[in-house]
C-alpha cells in the first residue's frame, strides 16, 4: 500500500510542486491538498491519510497550531512540518504540538521524500542541519540556566523576600495565592540551595537584585 499523503500549504504553486515531487515516487500517493488548517481538518477527516505535510505560516491558524487539530481527526497519522523557519524555537514547538518531523522548504526533493517515508514508519525526522542547530540552542539554554536558574517570576519573589516582605504581602503584590507565593519561595531556596532568609538576602545583594527595586 502506498503512503497516503495530504499536502497543506496556502500557496497553490507550492502544493503543486510538492505533489509532483511526492507522486514521482511509486510508494507515495497524494490523496488531497488543503490551503489552510481549517480545510486540512476536513480533508484529514475524510481521507484518514498516513502523513500530513504541513506548512507553518498560513492565514488563520499556523501549521503548528493545526497539528493537534488534524491529529484529533486521524490519531494514527503523522504530521511532517515543512517550513522556511529554521529557528530552533519553531522546531521545539512543532514537536511539542505532536509533529513527527520537521524539514525545511529549501531542502532537496530527496530529503522531503526521505522525511515522508521516515515519519510514515513511525520514526521522527529532523534535517541534520536543523538537528545541529537545535543541539547548539539547547546547550546555550542549559548554560544560561546553570548561570541563573531562576525564572523571571522567581526573581520577583526573591527581591520581595529579600526586602522583608511576608508570603502574604508577596501574594497581594503579585496577585497570586499565598500558597503560590510559598511554593515560589520553596523553589527558590531549593534551586539556590539556601537555608535561611539571611542567605537569601546575601544572594540578592551579591547579584544586584535589590538595586532594581531602588527606584
Amino acid at each position: 500500500m502506498p503512503i497516503r499523503v495530504i499536502v497543506v500549504d496556502d500557496h497553490a504553486i507550492v502544493r503543486s510542486g510538492l505533489r509532483r515531487v511526492l507522486e514521482a515516487e511509486a510508494d507515495i500517493e497524494v490523496v488531497a491538498e488543503a490551503g489552510s488548517v481549517r480545510d486540512a481538518v476536513f480533508e484529514v477527516r475524510a481521507q484518514k491519510p498516513d502523513v500530513i505535510v504541513m506548512d507553518v505560516v498560513m492565514p488563520g491558524a499556523s501549521g503548528i497550531e493545526g497539528t493537534p487539530l488534524v491529529l484529533h481527526e486521524a490519531p494514527d497519522a503523522k504530521v511532517l512540518i515543512l517550513s522556511m523557519q529554521d529557528d530552533p524555537h519553531y522546531v521545539r514547538e512543532a514537536f511539542a504540538a505532536g509533529a513527527s518531523g520537521y524539514v525545511l522548504k529549501e531542502a532537496a526533493d530527496a530529503d522531503l521524500v526521505a522525511a515522508v517515508r521516515e515519519v510514515a514508519e513511525g520514526n521522527r525526522y529532523l534535517h541534520p542541519a536543523l538537528g545541529a542547530r537545535l543541539m547548539d540552542s539547547e546547550a546555550r539554554e542549559r548554560e544560561e540556566e546553570a548561570a541563573d536558574p531562576l525564572s523571571e517570576r522567581e526573581h520577583e519573589v526573591l527581591r520581595l523576600l529579600a526586602l522583608g516582605h511576608t508570603n502574604q504581602e508577596i501574594a497581594e503584590l503579585l496577585f497570586v495565592s499565598v500558597r503560590t507565593a510559598e511554593s515560589h519561595r520553596a523553589h527558590i531556596m531549593q534551586k539556590l540551595r539556601l537555608a535561611t532568609r539571611a542567605e537569601l538576602v546575601r544572594y540578592a545583594l551579591a547579584h544586584g537584585l535589590l538595586d532594581e527595586d531602588a527606584g
